[in-house]
């Protein structure tokens, strides 16, 4: 199968670089994608940022993107590999559930970021820096080997359709609260 090619050739170059020093890197990275810290950055934004609408977004979109995540795994039910795994990992393999949940999440902060942040430094630095995590978190994914490659690309993918649907809701709700 040609998606079997891929993914195995993509693993081949990324496992070249194994080594101790970066997994311990990757092990950090890929936690950005993971539960706790996403639910630890949520729980900050709608405790610190003044505008509670933006931290009730946040959340909204968390929320939704990790249950159609979960549906997709569900229905998907592809199993995860199991011959080079660096970390345990239960659950199935498509969509990749960080690659997914951190390109929706951390491309909604890029996008509030973008569109609130005044000082252009501090908004492109900002949105650089979460853009590079997106794709580090995604790499970390099956550096590890708990995902293929098509698990994490399919699920960037994903969220990228989501999150455009998603950002045209939001701006559509802005609008009718701005009138």
């Amino acid at each position: 199968m040609e998606i079997e090619k891929f993914d195995n050739f993509i693993y081949e170059n990324i496992a070249r670089y194994i080594s101790e020093p970066l997994t311990s890197i990757l092990k950090i990275v890929t936690n950005f994608g993971g539960p706790i810290i996403i639910v630890l950055i949520t729980v900050g934004i709608l405790l610190f940022v003044k505008n509670k609408k933006y931290g009730w977004y946040v959340a909204a979109n968390l929320l939704v993107i990790a249950a159609i995540n979960q549906i997709l795994k569900y229905i998907v039910q592809r199993p995860r590999p199991n011959e080079y795994q660096l970390i345990k990992q239960g659950g199935y393999s498509f969509p990749s559930g960080h690659s997914m949940v951190s390109m929706a999440f951390y491309g909604f902060l890029i996008y509030i970021l973008y569109h609130k942040v005044q000082n252009k430094y501090a908004k492109w630095s900002l949105c650089i820096i979460l853009a590079i995590l997106i794709f580090l978190i995604g790499i970390s994914r099956i550096y590890l080997g708990v995902h293929y490659a098509s698990d994490v690309i399919g699920g960037f993918g994903l969220s990228v359709i989501y999150l455009i649907v998603f950002t045209q809701i939001i701006k559509q709700i802005y609008e009718k609260e701005s009138k």
